[in-house]
């Protein structure tokens, strides 16, 4: 007879011919703090993670950040704002291909930025100025091109309001920047209400078109790196464009194969009065907000734009929730919005709000003139409302660290 060894039992298990089995070691932790590994050892307990917020607040805080750049052409809160959504990315961005877009939505602002000044120079500007910086040779252009000319003077009150427009554009690029490089595509797309599924489909594949050319040319040119070929200037992008065009197609078929496969496009039967008073109140609650938008902008709708936008908002999301119930689709573990979404959030929604307000009572403090020529100066109470949208740094779980590969041993 066979001797066992001391830890082994037989298996009492149909099907396994009555071989010895080391038992298994258990998957719950000792009570102790620590799990048993499958060499007999322990080690700590992997301490639980809290989930991850929900894609949705970290898009609506980087719109309301966006909004809050659209009130302001002071360079130093657009530069406070940039700060702030670079803090948040640096510390709160996840280690995954499509969070690496963010430095491309920087350079794409960069370039923003030297163009409207480009333009701005050979173009000219309407606006006055006595600071002469040089003069270009002019251009005679025909008459029917009156008000616009090529070259002349150029003044630093152009140039100067050349470089606030551009800034606060390249802000507002900046926080959509930062979105993308926070809120997970696919999440995202899974919070969408049925209603709106087809159409946050196409939404989402737009906006991971980015990332994914972005880690195609990054992989491409390390490639090339790795087999001493160059992989900048003119020649190395005519060698990476061919590859990252074939890669994106690829990948586009992909896309539509498993679309269809997965019944993407299919909707329910749904009586006809139920369709037509969907669109009726999908219409009417968009003419609503529409209206009562307009209401709120002008002095005059000051007493029926919040009700209108009111009762259109209210009509449209009942179109929304009669809509999605065309659309046969079921969410495996939804994401939660939970408290720490809110505050998000409203973090987001406080610098627009605050900077909307300062932006009334103030509006020299937050539009400085340029005619004539004054240097900006940064308002104290703004600034502090922009260190607001700084929340999320804190009260946000940080980033997974990626796991290191572990090399096979002989």
């Amino acid at each position: 007879m066979r001797d066992a060894h001391p830890t082994a039992h037989p298996s009492r298990a149909s099907g396994t011919g009555g071989r010895w089995r080391s038992p298994r070691p258990s998957a719950a932790g000792r009570g102790d703090g620590t799990r048993e590994t499958p060499a007999g050892r322990t080690a700590p307990a992997r301490p639980r993670r809290s989930p991850a917020l929900h894609p949705g607040a970290w898009w609506l805080w980087a719109l309301a950040l966006g909004t809050a750049a659209t009130r302001t052409t002071n360079p130093l809160l657009l530069t406070l704002l940039i700060a702030t959504s670079a803090y948040v990315v640096a510390t709160r961005r996840p280690h995954t291909p499509w969070s690496r877009s963010y430095g491309a939505f920087v350079k794409l602002a960069v370039a923003v930025i030297l163009i409207r000044l480009v333009f701005a120079v050979v173009l000219g500007s309407p606006i006055p100025g006595a600071h002469t910086l040089f003069t270009l040779p002019e251009v005679p252009l025909p008459d029917w091109a009156q008000g616009i000319r090529l070259g002349g003077r150029v003044t630093a009150e152009a140039l100067t309001f050349a470089l606030y427009d551009a800034l606060r554009l390249a802000t507002l690029l900046i926080c959509v920047g930062a979105a993308n490089a926070l809120a997970n595509p696919s999440r995202l797309l899974k919070s969408l209400p049925g209603a709106l599924y087809e159409m946050g489909v196409a939404v989402v594949v737009a906006l991971t078109f980015a990332p994914h050319l972005i880690a195609d040319v990054r992989r491409l040119r390390a490639a090339r790196r790795l087999r001493g070929r160059p992989d900048r200037g003119v020649r190395g992008l005519l060698q990476v464009g061919l590859p990252v065009l074939e890669g994106a197609l690829e990948r586009s078929v992909a896309l539509a194969a498993a679309m269809d496969a997965r019944g993407y496009g299919r909707t329910a039967a749904v009586p006809p009065a139920v369709r037509r008073t969907t669109a009726a109140l999908t219409l009417g609650g968009l003419l609503g907000v529409c209206a009562g938008t307009y209401g709120l902008l002008t002095a005059e709708g000051g007493s029926y734009g919040v009700p209108v936008l009111l009762a259109g908002l209210a009509a449209a999301l009942a179109g929304l929730w009669l809509g999605g119930r065309r659309t046969l689709r079921t969410r495996y573990r939804p994401d939660a919005w939970d408290a720490r979404a809110w505050l998000v959030t409203a973090s987001g929604v406080a610098v627009a709000a605050l900077l909307t307000v300062a932006a009334s009572r103030d509006p020299a403090a937050l539009n400085p003139g340029v005619v004539p020529l004054v240097a900006p100066t940064l308002p104290l109470w703004p600034a502090a409302a922009v260190l607001i949208g700084l929340l999320p740094a804190l009260i946000t779980p940080a980033p997974e660290a990626p796991h290191p590969r572990k090399e096979p041993t002989t």
